[in-house]
């Protein structure tokens, strides 16, 4: 080799020569001349394995060297990173010929060097990179996975829509758009002049119609899905890693509440299941804390709980020992199929058969509590009394007096099982003791667990062998707030609020979860499932992640459109696309430091005529212009927390605590506003009495009073729709939310079938509503914060119950039509029927579309249509006009039942559907089917008898009129009662009625036999 120093080149071995590569020469020294040919092939510089040297294996691509390796002929080299020089051939020696260039192939060759780091790696046989002790650097052979980085995963993804199917779908959308607009203008510049008041009335209400439809599509036009990695989760928080090392759960708590008023309204066995469901999820039993909300104190639903507390401690063990799947367990044994499909433990037989057993007596034992209270109640009233009169005959014996004895007082008091007096609501009402008055209630029925698995064993359980699997219960606690008469107590938001405080005092989960006593846990992966959304890249400006409601006990055609789908699957989705989904009530895990009435650690404004600009600001500015709703709380709450958050300290110190667990990990360094892998190993420390004692007082009654609580902070007041008052506020905050829908049903609830039921749902629903829209809660006000297409659904929100004053005028047009006959048109003209067939060819296409990227049916979609003209024209109808008069007058109207059937069989599961309650919502709704009866028998009566019949304007008000009464098809099959039980008379009735008042009418205003085109007679 010719050239000095100058021809030597370093070069950085990174990776262990390739078995088809070996050199014989140790290149290790200062010096490549000492070493000799006859050096064993593993005596070649080795990098690193193993922790101590994961900091220079990150760093691949030159930034941080390593040490020159200075190794001997036989002995082994250090593992650690290493600079080897080894004499470089002569330049230009390794030039190619034709081109010049370096040849990098003939350089491996000639220096013995390696190909650098890739999946080509062959072990060494012989643990030739082992110490001499046996052991690597990482204490063993070397594997593949140590020498590769394992990637950042995120632990979400957006899934879009395909382009196939959202392309055509705003392209329709736009095509509808520009047809609607024509139309209108055609029909504003051609009225019918023979009937101005028809034409008036029409073309008001479809220029209504259109704008309704802006505002439910425009938010529609950019829906995703999304996807999870529960892998990624687990890998992240719950295996063993450095800052791990024993893999205890690093995920944070979570705080689950349940909400129930009246246990004999909503039965405890179905509060008991949902407990039970929720006590099996597959979520670490130490991070699990579960809360109940009594709201009429009873204790029916006390006792309830604490036979249901303990029955979760078989319950719990057998679900995870066997994979139970749902794990409410009336539900699991209610399900049709095999059992034993996908089971492998032989035990599981005679498990499912003694813990069947036992849910079975459970049952019995909470059906026979309230005859049980009342029995032991009487016993030990009628014990007191006795007492009472004894003591009294033995004081008059001894005073020898001869008055007569007075009166001994009655208390009828409501006793619990220890022999005291109940503290919550009697069945005898008393003073203290009324649903309306009673004192606070906070009993810890199951403490916190250990933090560490706690493994049964053959001796856990005399019948159930629970060896290996975790027995441990999460926490459980019965609340009941404090309730006196002459405080407002906010029914359900206050009831959350002061859960929301409770729960800090005692867990503080960061995150919270709320159901309805007859929502359970289906999926019982699904928490898992939104705390990858929490917890991933960008997580921290989620304030709620909604999942879609999902009902059981429908009946199979959903006639009165129960599961909503229509609003689940499309709406809710396309939302996502935007800001996130509105919140909706029940199944919503909430961020609690949003629900504190903070902002979000990032946001944007959306300045422009509709949101075009996005403008970042920082939402903890000291000096914000804006509404006092946008003024950021301080960063240190201590300042102003009295005046906002109540008195106590405690709770006080809680905020900062959940805000930091909230956090995601800071494993990546796009991650912004993170915390340190490893933060929540600590186990938590044991309630004692003193902490307990301070959960009381922050739901009395009064701890509200001079706060922000249910106007800024928490669930917000003023709403018969809270949920939806909620979500908004925090959405104009600059939060974001996330839609979940999992493979697997998250939760399941029960929905009225009745038609009565369901009507006066959706009255609350649309009261609601017309509260929001008459409130600071419009979204005309709402913030910058909030985008254009989110403001428009928000906006929808407040306006859609109004559509039911152009919604009725409307169905009443064809009867008009033929009552009069007249049409809305002066004739059935070509450029009208267009564009009448381009509408509805356009409708059913975007319905279609819509069908493919939801996943909703054609039928739902139907049915779904039809109860909107019967909720419009009755629930919505009631609710506006009860919503002005409250508005205007300040008169306050409810819509009781006045009437109610007894089911006809109890055998049926779906008796309750045929019940026929009677209530004031059904008038509008049968005016408008039997003017339309009546209007399509007279229409024709007058066409027959006319001398020059007019087909066309029968055809145009006839045609209407059927489709108006094809909407109203469920609504009056409800009223039929049972299928094939409609009394004979009520057809005969109607076709006399019809027939008696269309000769009326022909009689009154006699056909008329001119022909009218355009205002000229012919």
């Amino acid at each position: 080799m010719a050239g000095g120093a100058s021809e030597y080149a370093n070069y950085t071995v990174l990776m262990p020569p390739t078995p088809d590569n070996q050199p014989y020469g140790g290149g290790g020294g200062a010096s490549s001349s000492t070493s000799t040919g006859g050096s064993k092939p593993d005596d070649f510089p080795l990098p690193p394995y193993g922790p101590s040297a994961s900091t220079k294996l990150v760093n691949r691509r030159g930034e941080a060297g390593g040490d020159d390796g200075a190794g001997g002929v036989s002995g082994k080299m250090d593992r650690r990173l290493s600079t080897a020089r080894v004499p470089a051939p002569s330049k230009s020696l390794l030039l190619r010929s034709q081109t010049g260039d370096f040849d990098h192939n003939r350089w491996l060759f000639e220096t013995k060097g390696t190909y650098g780091i890739g999946n080509a790696y062959w072990p060494q046989d012989n643990s030739a990179y082992a110490d001499d002790d046996g052991g690597g650097a990482g204490g063993g052979p070397v594997k593949m996975e140590d020498l590769v980085d394992k990637p950042w995963k995120p632990l979400s993804r957006k899934v879009a829509i395909p382009p196939g199917i959202l392309s055509p779908y705003r392209l329709l959308v736009l095509v509808r758009f520009i047809s609607l607009f024509l139309f209108l203008i055609w029909r504003a510049t051609n009225p019918n002049l023979d009937a101005l008041w028809l034409w008036g009335i029409s073309i008001v209400c479809e220029f209504w119609f259109a704008f309704s439809w802006l505002l439910d599509q425009m938010p529609k036009l950019n829906p995703i899905n999304r996807a999870v990695d529960l892998a990624a989760l687990r890998e992240k928080f719950e295996s063993v890693t450095p800052t791990n090392p024993t893999g205890r759960s690093d995920l944070p708590g979570l705080d689950v509440f349940i909400s129930t008023a009246d246990p004999y309204k909503e039965p405890p066995l179905t509060t008991a299941n949902s407990l039970l469901s929720i006590l099996a999820t597959e979520y670490p039993a130490e991070k699990l804390f579960v809360y109940i909300s009594d709201d009429g104190g009873a204790l029916l639903t006390f006792e309830a709980m604490a036979e249901a507390c303990e029955f979760a401690k078989v319950w719990v063990p057998f679900c995870r020992k066997h994979s139970i799947e749902p794990r409410n367990p009336d539900s699991y044994f209610n399900q049709k199929g095999d059992p034993t499909k996908g089971k492998k433990r032989p035990d599981f037989v005679k498990d499912r058969r003694w813990i069947k057993r036992e849910y079975d007596e459970f049952k019995v034992r909470i059906n026979g509590l309230a005859d049980l209270i009342r029995r032991r109640a009487n016993a030990m009233n009628a014990r007191e009394r006795k007492v009472a009169r004894d003591k009294q005959a033995a004081a008059a014996a001894a005073a020898s007096s001869d008055a007569p004895a007075a009166d001994v007082p009655t208390v009828k008091a409501t006793w619990m099982a220890d022999g005291t007096h109940w503290p919550g609501t009697w069945l005898d009402s008393a003073p203290d003791h009324a649903k309306g008055d009673h004192a606070s209630i906070v009993q810890v029925m199951i403490k916190n667990p250990h933090y560490d698995v706690v493994p049964g064993d053959a001796a856990s359980h005399p019948y159930l062998d629970f060896t290996g699997v975790d027995v441990r219960v999460p926490m459980f606690v019965y609340l009941s707030r404090e309730k006196r008469p002459g405080y407002d107590h906010n029914k359900k938001a206050g009831a959350m609020n002061a859960m929301v405080r409770a729960s800090a005092i005692l867990s503080n989960g960061p995150f919270m979860l709320n159901f309805d006593c007859d929502h359970y846990i289906y999926n019982c992966m699904a928490i898992r499932e939104a705390m990858c959304y929490m917890l991933d890249r960008g997580g921290d400006r989620i304030c709620y992640i909604q999942f879609p409601q999902r009902f059981e006990g429908i009946d199979p055609s959903d006639r009165y459109a129960n599961h909503n789908t229509v609003f689940f699957d499309g709406n809710m989705r396309a939302l996502d696309g935007l800001q996130g989904p509105m919140y909706v009530g029940t199944g919503c895990l909430f961020r609690r430091y949003a629900v504190y009435g903070f902002n979000p650690p990032r946001t944007n404004e959306y300045r422009g005529i509709y949101g075009q600009v996005k403008v970042p600001i920082d939402p903890h500015g000291h000096h914000h212009p804006g509404p006092e709703e946008l003024r950021p709380l301080p960063e240190h709450p201590d300042h102003e927390a009295p005046q906002r958050f109540g008195k106590s300290k405690m709770f006080i110190e809680t905020i900062a605590v959940a805000e930091y667990q909230g956090r995601p990990l800071q494993d990546h360094p796009s991650v912004q506003n993170g915390r340190p892998p490893g933060a929540l190993l600590m186990p938590r420390p044991p309630l004692d009495a003193a902490t307990v004692a301070e959960s009381v007082p922050v739901i009395s009654c009064w701890y509200e009073d001079g706060t922000e609580w249910g106007l800024r902070v928490g669930w917000i007041y003023g709403s018969v729709t809270e949920d939806v008052v909620t979500g908004y506020r925090m959405h104009n905050r600059g939060w974001r939310s996330v839609y979940c829908i999992t493979r697997r049903d998250a939760f399941r609830g029960t929905a009225p079938i009745n038609l009565t039921d369901r009507l006066h749902q959706v009255l609350r629903w649309a009261t609601g509503s017309v509260e929001i829209f008459f409130s600071k809660n419009n979204a005309f006000l709402a913030s910058r914060r909030l985008k254009f297409l989110q403001r428009l659904s928000y906006l929808n929100v407040g306006i859609y119950p109004f559509t039911s004053l152009f919604l009725i005028m409307y169905c009443l047009l064809p009867a008009l039509s033929l009552f009069s006959g007249q049409f809305i048109v002066a004739t059935l003209d070509p450029t009208f029927l267009c564009y009448l067939l381009l509408i509805t060819i356009t409708l059913m296409l975007l319905c279609l579309l819509e069908v493919k990227w939801s996943g909703i049916g054609l039928e739902e979609w139907w049915r779904n249509e039809q109860f909107w003209v019967i909720g419009g024209t009755s629930a919505h109808l009631a609710a506006v006009l009860q919503g002005l008069l409250k508005v205007i007058a300040g008169i306050e109207i409810s819509f009781t039942l006045t009437a109610k059937a007894a089911a006809e069989d109890d055998d049926d599961p779906f008796a309750e559907l045929y019940l026929v309650k009677w209530t004031s919502l059904f008038i509008p709704p049968l005016a408008v089917i039997g003017i339309n009866i009546i209007a399509l028998v007279v229409g024709v009566s007058r066409t027959v008898y006319a001398e020059i019949p007019q087909y066309s304007k029968l055809l145009g008000g006839g045609f209407f009129s059927f489709w108006v009464l094809a909407h109203y098809y469920p609504f009056a099959k409800g009223l039929m009662g049972r299928r094939g039980r409609t009394p004979t008379l009520v057809y005969v009735w109607a076709g006399l009625i019809s027939i008696t008042v269309s000769l009326l009418w022909i009689t009154i205003s006699p056909p008329d036999d001119r022909i009218t085109q355009g205002g000229i007679d012919v």
